[in-house]
């Protein structure tokens, strides 16, 4: 069977994280970490067998000493069974196959082992993929990827269900970044490595002409009162356990033993009926 299309350069990527470990600028990453660390201190357990899949090993093995830590490759360097925690850290908006990436995380749990993956979301960056196409149409009367593109919460939650895990739960929150011009963005994603690796990236460098319509549009819908440009990014969260058997399980509908009308101490108020339908039309 033919293989689908790479979505991701590996090669490109990996030149991009290198270059941005040369001078970082990881404030997305460390806010991930400190609200992966904050959830972990919610759950009230202790886990002594983490591993962490990731593009930035530093700035994991600094937040969670004796994690291993593992690189986002197509096949993750995971043994089946032996973590209690496996995060992935903002790296599956890169994967070919996402829902591949969770199984194999799924596959590395222990039995209640908790799993937590976080991905940007299909909003970030809304601002500069719409400038970004305008301007190229505008300009030379076509456009080419330059966002990878993310996925959407309501879709990326139920790779949960489809990778056998058991309590899933997708969140996110959005946050707006504030810069003084466009160049200073685009310095930002090149210091986190999160610039243009797609595989079917147009290979030469954005026309200055383009760049200029798209810096003039930026500011003219998406620039604030102060002249600030405005940048959307969503972060999302992926969250499940690995079946076993003490974990909890939802009671089989109407075996309740009391009311919750009981328990609320109110009145409850029945449905309206509802209309009746009009008959069918008799067959011939």
């Amino acid at each position: 069977m033919p293989q689908p299309p790479a979505l991701t350069d590996r090669a490109a990527l990996e030149r991009f994280r290198t270059r941005a470990h040369r001078d970082p600028a990881l404030f997305l990453h460390e806010d991930v970490a400190d609200e992966v660390q904050e959830r972990l201190a919610e759950v009230n357990r202790t886990f002594t067998a983490p591993a962490v899949v990731t593009g930035f090993p530093q700035l994991w093995a600094d937040r969670m000493p004796g994690a291993r830590i593992v690189a986002d490759t197509p096949v993750l360097d995971l043994e089946a069974g032996a973590h209690d925690l496996v995060v992935h850290a903002l790296a599956l908006h890169w994967a070919d196959d996402p829902l591949g990436q969770i199984i194999q995380c799924r596959r590395a749990l222990k039995p209640d082992g908790l799993f937590i993956g976080v991905m940007f979301g299909g909003q970030s960056l809304h601002e500069l993929r719409a400038v970004l196409a305008q301007a190229e149409a505008d300009v030379i009367g076509g456009l080419s990827p330059r966002v990878v593109p993310m996925g959407e919460i309501r879709d990326l939650g139920a790779l949960l269900q489809r990778a056998g895990f058991a309590l899933p739960v997708a969140d996110g929150f959005t946050r707006r970044v504030l810069y003084p011009n466009l160049m200073r963005l685009v310095q930002d994603l090149r210091a986190m490595g999160e610039v243009n690796a797609l595989a079917a990236r147009h290979r030469a460098p954005l026309r200055r002409d383009v760049l200029a319509h798209a810096v003039e549009l930026y500011h003219q819908q998406f620039a604030d009162a102060e002249g600030r440009l405005v940048a959307t990014v969503e972060t999302l969260f992926l969250t499940g356990w690995a079946p076993s058997d003490d974990q909890q399980k939802p009671l089989r509908p109407g075996s309740a033993a009391a009311r919750l009308a009981d328990a609320l101490g109110t009145v409850e108020t029945g449905l309206e009926p509802a209309p009746f339908a009009a008959p069918r039309p008799a067959k011939d």
